[in-house]
């Protein structure tokens, strides 16, 4: 079973972590020092962290960046935007399915019109 609404607290839980390259590049792009962005970010993300596993609070690690003056030019919004993290994996399940489960359900076509009743 899927849960949309837990897979996307979970996402918004470790996002933020998981942009702080993006972040950094974009400050460094911005004419931010590499090690004092780098810096900065893991002072923010260790203390975010701390809040969310020691206190049970809510991840503000972007909270804490966008009160940063070193990050006031990063579009935060545009970091945090998922769809740019996962890399080949729509194009890796299509092939997949393609590729393996294909050729298996083709295999397998008489079986797969076939119906079945379970009693208990």
């Amino acid at each position: 079973v899927v849960y949309p609404k837990v897979i996307a607290r979970h996402l918004d839980e470790e996002l933020p972590f998981m942009a702080t390259e993006e972040i950094m590049m974009a400050a460094v792009e911005q004419g931010g020092d590499r090690q004092d962005v780098h810096e900065r970010i893991r002072r923010h993300s260790q203390a975010a962290a701390a809040v969310v596993k020691e206190q049970g609070g809510a991840n503000d690690l972007i909270e804490r960046l966008a009160g940063d003056p070193a990050f006031a030019k990063i579009d935060l919004t545009t970091a945090l935007d998922s769809a740019r993290f996962v890399g080949r994996a729509p194009e890796q399940v299509d092939e997949f399915l393609a590729e393996v489960v294909g050729p298996i359900r083709q295999r397998y076509a008489a079986e797969l019109e076939q119906t079945s009743e379970l009693r208990v």
